[in-house]
């Protein structure tokens, strides 16, 4: 399993002398990935670690913008783990670290810290104090301390940079299958299951709630999933990310998972939703007869684009 290491005074010796992808990772998308492969492929002999933060900067210094975070702390570590990752230095952002210059970021954190063996990261990695230190300066520091450094050029398709950025708003615009092919794997909303309202239950689908909490708020509809629960199962289902405007509108929008063919109890268990298919745009109903229609039918698309998924 993953080594998570929370701090950067007094590592461990087993959590020193790696090779260190630096950056946000926020999603973990196909760009990220190079930057891992590129610190492995320097030094195969060191353990393969990554240097991030939590909270994200730009939670930290702009606390009330909307969530926008693709991946919450948990599923980045989860993401990175499948990926290889053996250490996770998942350093707290605070106002003291905010304050290190870029300079001490290199000499106290990379190197006397955690003791980078090698270093690799984005083109357009910054860091320090106001985001003073470019890899220009990281590079003629890095060298003088004896570490080695990777800068790794952004990862294109044929519309341009692979980033964070554009899955964002391929998710908000209702493409998940487009933001997948760039993450590599489908967007997933990783959460607690609620209680609810009961009100699926009354008209024949009972669904599992899940607050969108940091979470970046895809467009709001209907979509065809795949739920990932605790004891490791993986089931199907249709699911709505919105606020219901049918049965009762609330202020904030939520997950709700209908999974197909199961009955078990989900309360309080952690489950990872993963996106698959867009089917429509949430809409308000005039019954809810004629909403308990439409979701068969959304159920119904579901079930076909998730048995076959070439269609």
């Amino acid at each position: 399993m993953i080594r998570l290491v929370r701090h950067w005074r007094e590592v461990p010796a087993a959590a020193r002398g790696a090779s260190i992808a630096l950056g946000n990772f926020d999603g973990v998308h196909r760009g990220h990935v190079k930057v891992l492969e590129a610190a492995h492929l320097a030094r195969p002999d060191a353990p393969r670690a990554v240097l991030s933060f939590a909270p994200h900067p730009r939670e930290f210094f702009r606390p009330d913008d909307p969530p926008f975070r693709l991946t919450l702390e948990p599923e980045r570590a989860a993401a990175l783990e499948a990926l290889g990752v053996q250490i996770l230095y998942e350093l707290p952002f605070d106002r003291a670290f905010s304050a290190l210059t870029a300079d001490e970021f290199i000499t106290e954190v990379l190197y006397r810290g955690i003791g980078a063996a090698h270093l690799a990261c984005g083109a357009d990695f910054a860091f320090g104090h106001r985001r003073g230190g470019d890899v220009t300066l990281l590079r003629a520091r890095a060298e003088a301390l004896g570490i080695g450094l990777t800068i790794v050029p952004h990862l294109d398709d044929a519309e341009g940079p692979i980033s964070s950025t554009r899955i964002r708003r391929l998710l908000q615009d209702g493409y998940p299958e487009r933001a997948a092919a760039l993450l590599g794997r489908p967007h997933v909303i990783r959460g607690v299951v609620a209680h609810g309202d009961a009100r699926g239950r009354t008209i024949g689908f009972p669904t599992a709630n899940i607050a969108l909490g940091r979470h970046l708020e895809p467009a709001r509809g209907v979509y065809a999933v795949t739920a990932a629960l605790a004891d490791g199962a993986v089931v199907k289902g249709v699911a709505n990310i919105g606020r219901r405007p049918t049965v009762a509108e609330g202020a904030i929008a939520r997950l709700e998972v209908h999974l197909f063919d199961f009955a078990a109890d989900l309360y309080g268990q952690e489950m990872a939703v993963s996106l698959q298919h867009f089917l429509r745009d949430e809409r308000k109903f005039e019954s809810f007869e004629a909403l308990r229609q439409q979701i068969a039918r959304d159920a119904e698309h579901a079930r076909r684009l998730l048995d076959n998924p070439l269609l």
